[in-house]
């Protein structure tokens, strides 16, 4: 059995330009957001650890874990005409109950390969942003979206449940 080479045994990471979100809102639309997103910042969750100290032991440390807490994320893309995500916040209105639920999808660099999903659950416009306006320049429109969320899990290929 010959050795494996260097090359057969190199996991590359992934590249972080080839992804799409895609959101759904009951009420506003099947799917949100036809332009593609440019940015795509805030998939975190961080577990809260508490440490313990052992009467007369100094020189060790229990800690104990604690609840998840999650971030926001924050997605940029230029303007178009598709105002969704407007109709979504105003929505927030009068039925501040309605959420979302969100997935971002990174792919290989063929653009078509799935490489990892992310499920964003039960997720709040907590921020939108018009794009700054300046007619000295020929830049694109970015508007920004920041969405709370209440859970963030990646989904596994195993998972069977279908989450």
């Amino acid at each position: 059995m010959a050795a494996k080479s260097a090359n057969e045994t190199v996991i590359y990471p992934f590249v972080a330009f080839n992804f799409s979100v895609e959101i759904r809102v009951d009420g506003v639309a099947m799917q949100i957001c036809d332009a593609a997103f440019s940015e795509c910042d805030g998939l975190e969750m961080t577990m809260e650890v508490k440490t313990i100290r052992e009467g007369g032991n100094n020189g060790k440390q229990i800690r104990l874990t604690g609840p998840l807490t999650f971030g926001s994320v924050t997605l940029r893309r230029g303007m178009t005409e598709t105002f969704d995500l407007w109709k979504w916040v105003n929505l927030m209105l009068t039925k501040p109950e309605t959420r979302a639920d969100a997935e971002v999808v990174v792919f290989a660099s063929d653009g078509t390969t799935e490489r990892a999903r992310f499920i964003l659950s039960r997720c709040v416009p907590v921020k939108l942003k018009a794009p700054p306006l300046n007619a000295k320049d020929g830049a694109v429109a970015i508007e920004e979206l920041q969405l709370a969320y209440e859970s963030l899990s990646l989904k596994d290929d195993s998972d069977t449940s279908g989450a």
